[in-house]
């Protein structure tokens, strides 16, 4: 998994993660990729040291305090994370990672459907239940603008499929 750090054309900072460059060249020629703050779908890749995620990463070694020599705890098992990453941020890329695991458990992928089912859901046409699915800038404007609250979710493609 590729994390890369993207802005908006508002300044607006935040995470995208992708299978690989490619991938994030791919949703950005699709203009999938828009900011989960102002919808924007004018998204740029930021200068950074990318992140990867690799699930099948070895245990970090454990690296020694640079202010008292003494060795630090060894990190949990799992992805990869640089010297100096504090504990608390291992922990919160847990719990949102989970976070959206459980989202994606208790709601449906209607897919590009998005748009019309949930207006299906808020005008009573359809059962009331979670959703998830895809919308274009253009369509969420528009369910903003008819008072249908969504929220823009990026999820990493390794999550994408239930039985991972």
């Amino acid at each position: 998994m590729l994390v890369l750090n993207l802005a908006c054309e508002a300044g607006h900072a935040f995470e995208g993660w992708f299978a690989s460059a490619t991938d994030f060249e791919s949703h950005q020629a699709r203009g999938l990729l828009s900011c989960p703050l102002c919808n924007s779908a004018a998204v740029r890749r930021m200068p950074s040291a990318p992140r990867l995620n690799l699930s099948s990463a070895a245990e970090p070694t454990t690296a020694k305090s640079r202010t008292s020599g003494a060795e630090a705890p060894s990190l949990p098992s799992g992805p990869s994370m640089p010297d100096g990453v504090p504990p608390i941020a291992i922990e919160m890329q847990k719990q949102v990672l989970q976070a959206v695991r459980t989202l994606m458990a208790k709601t449906e992928d209607v897919g590009d459907r998005f748009a019309t089912e949930a207006r299906r859901i808020h005008y009573g046409e359809a059962e009331e239940r979670g959703i998830r699915g895809r919308a274009t800038p253009d369509e969420a404007r528009e369910l903003a603008d008819e008072g249908i609250d969504i929220v823009a979710l990026p999820v990493p493609d390794a999550l994408k499929d239930p039985l991972q």
